[in-house]
């Protein structure tokens, strides 16, 4: 098990768009993926992006079943309650004109929370470990994560949703708190 250190804001690192994942995956990029959901489920999360780790592809892991306290802390169904997912070149094909807004967070903005307002459902494309596409529609909370994760790729957090005077109040916070 390797766990990596997760980048915090404002590091410019988080700030690069990702490169396209290139298939057959290497040795490396396989050992990245692992050392990603690792990394999640230690911190604990609910998805974690590449370059949330300093690595620069299009590569994220979600486990949206991991979010709720009773599932993450049963003591009988260590493990069996895992449903991690990886996520390779990831591709919006679709969002549906409805919003909602979920309170959102992130591992790279520790104990920061704020209201952001996305897209109801999506329609994603990506390809899976083997280079297989797939195409499927969400919804819901698992909208949200993808749209939050997949926002990594491009260079962009979820505080870049809220008002410049909060956002430059917790990027100051971010500052302090990391130096």
């Amino acid at each position: 098990m390797t766990i990596r250190e997760i980048l915090i804001h404002p590091d410019d690192r988080l700030r690069t768009i990702a490169q396209p994942v290139t298939f057959p995956l290497s040795d490396a990029t396989r050992q990245i993926i692992t050392d990603m959901a690792d990394t999640m489920y230690d911190a604990p999360g609910v998805g974690l992006a590449a370059p949330q780790i300093g690595v620069s592809l299009q590569i994220a892991v979600t486990d949206t079943l991991w979010r709720s306290d009773e599932v993450r802390h049963d003591p009988d169904r260590p493990g069996g309650t895992r449903d991690l997912k990886v996520w390779l070149n990831p591709e919006f094909l679709w969002h549906s004109d409805g919003q909602e807004t979920w309170e959102e967070g992130c591992l790279s903005v520790p104990e920061t929370y704020g209201d952001v307002t996305r897209p109801a459902a999506v329609r994603l494309r990506w390809h899976d470990v083997e280079g297989k596409p797939h195409e499927h529609d969400f919804e819901g909370f698992d909208a949200v994560a993808l749209q939050h994760e997949f926002d990594h790729l491009n260079g962009k957090l979820f505080i870049d949703y809220l008002s410049p005077l909060k956002r430059n109040m917790i990027t100051k916070k971010m500052k302090k708190l990391f130096k």
